[in-house]
């Protein structure tokens, strides 16, 4: 029987060459991608800023809905040096191309970086590993699974699943025995366990709220507990993980985690949960400086 952790963790992203957390308060954060800074809101950043003046390439400005909305406002001579089709960043041997979009990130979420190398610690040696990535997004994390064998990419968005198979491409994994596919992930899903399929490792990430290709409407709330009772129903004893990231809801990792403990509670392993967080690495950091929480997550490993 998995055993629920109720203490919370935090899994912290550090950052790496190609992002950084410079500053953040005041409602907002300061991050380098590759050569170029931006400043997009967050609301989780209640404290001051370290730094009085940030300049940036860039700076998302939020609109009046609560529920999303803004534009890009981009600053002379920063924003003329901007390539338009986005310029390239790495990730180890994972290879991507950023460039701002109008949901106010950058074509990938750098807070998952620790969560891309604790999937590879359960997969271990692992070489003909089956997993999927639902939400995949454009494939930063199918790229990190690539390496442990075969992975079923699933994302409503044809151009999100586009620019990961350009992804691929760019990181020299087009050959990887990926299935890229445009699908809704709760549809796909409840026909993989018609199917009697089976997984070793699975990645959601599910947004808010979101439409499918033939314009299926997702509620994370509504459709949550069933996406994950069907998820549940693809592991086995065998096994090795199943990790669920939540944004921008008011909801605790200990329910989520709940859920998960209802759902595959009655395989072997651990039930953990916590929050994503990202270090500030500015100058005149220290070390164990302030972490920005960005999302809570619940995980469940299987230990071999």
């Amino acid at each position: 029987m998995a055993r629920l952790v109720q203490q919370p963790l935090v899994m912290a992203c550090e950052g790496w060459d190609g992002y950084r957390l410079l500053d953040s308060g005041a409602g907002r954060k300061w991050e380098a991608f590759g050569p170029y800074s931006f400043i997009r809101p967050e609301p989780q950043a209640l404290w001051q800023p370290r730094i009085a003046n940030w300049r940036a390439a860039g700076e998302f400005i939020p609109g009046s809905d609560e529920d999303g909305g803004g534009r890009w406002q981009f600053s002379g001579q920063f924003a003329e040096r901007l390539p338009d089709a986005g310029w390239e960043l790495a990730w180890n041997e994972v290879r991507f191309t950023a460039r701002p979009t109008p949901f106010r990130h950058l074509q990938f979420f750098p807070d998952m970086a620790p969560v891309w190398d604790w999937m590879r610690q359960q997969l271990g040696a692992m070489t003909e590993a089956e997993t999927l990535n639902l939400f995949g997004y454009t494939g930063l994390g199918t790229l990190a699974l690539a390496r442990h064998g075969r992975v079923t990419h699933v994302d409503a968005s044809k151009k999100s699943v586009a620019q990961a198979r350009e992804n691929a491409a760019l990181s020299g994994l087009a050959d990887c025995p990926i299935r890229w596919l445009t699908d809704d992930a709760a549809k796909f899903t409840a026909r993989e366990v018609r199917r009697e399929k089976r997984y070793d490792g699975i990645i959601l990430d599910p947004p808010k709220f979101g439409r499918g290709p033939d314009g299926e409407v997702w509620r994370l709330e509504e459709h949550l507990p069933g996406l994950v009772t069907d998820c549940a129903k693809l592991l086995d004893e065998g096994s090795r993980f199943l990790f669920l990231t939540v944004y921008a809801v008011r909801m605790s990792s200990l329910a989520i985690a709940g859920l998960l403990e209802e759902a595959l509670g009655h395989l072997p392993g651990v039930i953990e949960h916590g929050d994503l967080a990202v270090r500030e690495q500015g100058e005149g950091t220290a070390e164990g400086t302030r972490l920005l929480p960005t999302a809570i997550f619940a995980r469940w490993s299987n230990p071999r």
